[in-house]
């Protein structure tokens, strides 16, 4: 316990699934938490449960990324930690991917983070405080994930701004580094095609450990990187797939 006391934490997406985990436990830790999501209901319910502030934010919206910010500053001083968790899914293949399915993948998982990074990073290095950024990317920021082209793309990009934005924060003692899950239950595995078919063993099957993460086995990864135990850790991506990728 006590491992972010005094640490101000903003959590996108963080209504459900990955995010909410990553919220709880923050908050278990001593952070200060700012949930924000687009599902108002959700996320509020969530913050009253855990003692934490909720905020609107389309992660898409430069200005609505200020607000949070500013809101978060005015409130708590700083912000200390940001975990850019929101996303989206979309399973088709390349042939069958229209420009239209690419462009709000791309618009919210990618996009996003980079506001998000651009406008905490500004905070942080016009406050003078040290931070942690984590990305959340995903397996298919890793290697190539059949029907995910849009998604892929997009967590790729991710991967590769993390570093790109290591390499310019880290004289401003703000660190960078992204989060590869794999299959991980939360609803969004639900959306996967083959998930959807009833092929849950088969793929368990092709999963080292035997099955699909918790979320709160993430949001424990993600912890560590908010926390000063990894004060020497950027630029760098940390895999928690089971042992796919091995």
């Amino acid at each position: 316990m006590g491992r972010l006391n005094n640490k101000v934490a903003i959590i996108t997406g963080a209504s459900r699934g990955q995010g909410e985990a990553e919220a709880r436990l923050f908050v278990e830790e001593g952070a200060k938490v700012v949930l924000t999501d687009v599902l108002d209901e959700l996320g509020e319910k969530v913050a009253t449960e855990i003692g934490a502030t909720y905020q609107h934010l389309d992660v898409r919206d430069e200005g609505a990324w200020q607000k949070v910010t500013e809101a978060a500053i005015e409130q708590y001083g700083r912000v200390d930690v940001l975990v850019n968790n929101a996303g989206i899914f979309h399973s088709a293949s390349l042939l069958d991917t229209t420009v239209t399915d690419y462009q709000r993948v791309i618009e919210v998982n990618q996009v996003g983070v980079f506001l998000g990074m651009k406008t905490i990073a500004a905070s942080m290095k016009q406050i003078g405080n040290a931070g942690s950024i984590v990305n959340i990317s995903s397996l298919a920021g890793i290697e190539g994930t059949r029907n995910c082209t849009a998604y892929g793309a997009s967590k790729w990009a991710v991967r590769g701004m993390t570093k790109v934005a290591a390499n310019e924060l880290g004289r401003f003692n703000i660190r960078v580094n992204s989060i590869h899950p794999g299959l991980i239950d939360t609803d969004m595995m639900q959306e996967i095609p083959y998930i959807q078919a009833g092929k849950l063993e088969q793929v368990n099957n092709n999963i080292p450990l035997g099955r699909p993460a918790r979320a709160d086995e993430v949001a424990q990864l993600a912890l560590f990187l908010a926390t000063d135990e990894s004060s020497y850790c950027t630029g760098s991506e940390f895999i928690v797939d089971g042992g796919i990728n091995a």
